[in-house]
């Protein structure tokens, strides 16, 4: 799995002009499930983001994760993160897990990430979406399961 995380003061997800999800302050992430992720490949991620020290403490340093924050998360499923670009001008998507696979998995993150009590927002599997944000920092992160 590849998740591109970034801090938000808000962001929304529309489609075909309807706006389906949006969140407040929190993480918006993108998620890009490879083949042969699991379950327990789900997991771990989804730990290591609610858990990630992104947010800024009193201090003003960033030492306080989504958790500690009571933010929010937006999770909108993205194969093209998993886009090698390394020969030729077109990427190739041989790497993303299929649409049945990345699907279960995606619904798989999305609920373990509610069972550690953060309120989550998703966008449509499959869907031609459009994501809106606001930047907080901005603060982008890229995270790999392997």
């Amino acid at each position: 799995m590849r998740a591109v995380i970034q801090r938000v003061k808000q962001s929304a997800v529309s489609v075909d002009g309807e706006t389906i999800a949006q969140i407040g302050r929190g993480l918006m992430t993108l998620l890009g499930v490879a083949k042969g992720d699991t379950p327990k490949t789900a997991d771990y991620l989804a730990d290591k983001i609610v858990h990630l020290r992104v947010f800024e403490d009193e201090e003003g340093r960033m030492n306080t994760s989504l958790i500690e924050t009571g933010g929010e998360m937006l999770v909108v499923s993205q194969f093209t993160l998993l886009g090698d670009c390394r020969k030729g001008r077109r990427p190739s998507y041989a790497h993303a897990a299929g649409p049945e696979e990345a699907n279960a998995l995606y619904e798989h993150f999305v609920e373990a990430i509610r069972k550690k009590g953060i309120s989550v927002q998703t966008g449509q599997f499959r869907a031609m979406m459009d994501v809106s944000l606001i930047n907080d920092g901005p603060v982008t992160l890229i995270l790999e399961s392997k």
